[in-house]
């Protein structure tokens, strides 16, 4: 059980790692999961890197781009990330800069047939270029552009502009999802229109979840 939690924890943080050892480290969840763009450089094509935050508490820099990715993965070193490059200047070129704002690149990736949950079938990528104010998280930007959002009750980012219709990182084995450790969406996490409410997004309850791990972490050290 204290396995199972702390991996609901470590996905609302934005990283997923193999829990535990022997059968558990084969434990797959599907899940969205969060990139950032990385620019090219020195002849390097623009990549992406999986971030080593929550969407709720990173805050882009303005003429970043960030990137989501519906999958079914182990842990963060076999996601695949957006097959859409992270291309500032493509994504936001016909939005001005504005005073008082930052531009950040949003990709929205949905993933394949064969991860999409039962009785789904996953919409086509999506780009956008959202413009919101120069303190907003990586969550405010998503929130700007692709709404409806879903949260479960722990900050989780379950759903992208309403898929998957429903769950929250389900434990995939042998094709098929076992319900998550994760609590279900609940009405208290949610704004009117099926989305976060204004304090999830703005990253409040991300950061309770990442102080929850830190606690977890200290009892473990005191055990």
């Amino acid at each position: 059980m204290r396995a199972r939690r702390t991996a609901g924890v470590l996905l609302a943080a934005g990283v997923v790692t193999g829990l535990g050892a022997g059968p558990a480290q084969a434990q797959q969840y599907r899940y969205w999961s969060f990139w950032d763009g990385k620019p090219a450089a020195a002849g390097a094509a623009a990549s992406w890197a999986y971030a080593t935050e929550g969407p709720g508490t990173a805050r882009p820099a303005d003429a970043s781009v960030v990137g989501f990715r519906f999958t079914v993965s182990v842990d963060s070193a076999k996601a695949a990330g957006p097959r859409t490059a992270p291309d500032f200047a493509a994504l936001c070129d016909r939005t001005p800069a504005r005073s008082g704002a930052k531009r950040v690149g949003v990709v929205i990736d949905f993933g394949t047939a064969a991860d999409a949950p039962s009785g789904e079938r996953p919409p086509a990528g999506r780009t956008a270029c959202a413009q919101v104010p120069a303190d907003a998280s990586a969550g405010e930007a998503l929130a700007a552009v692709a709404k409806p959002l879903r949260y479960d009750a722990n900050a989780l980012l379950c759903a992208i502009a309403g898929y998957p219709r429903s769950g929250c990182a389900e434990q995939v084995s042998g094709g098929g999802a076992e319900p998550s450790a994760t609590p279900r969406t609940s009405a208290a996490g949610e704004g009117d229109d099926g989305g976060p409410s204004a304090g999830l997004v703005g990253g409040i309850g991300a950061v309770v979840v990442l102080g929850a791990a830190g606690v977890w972490q200290a009892r473990r050290r005191r055990g």
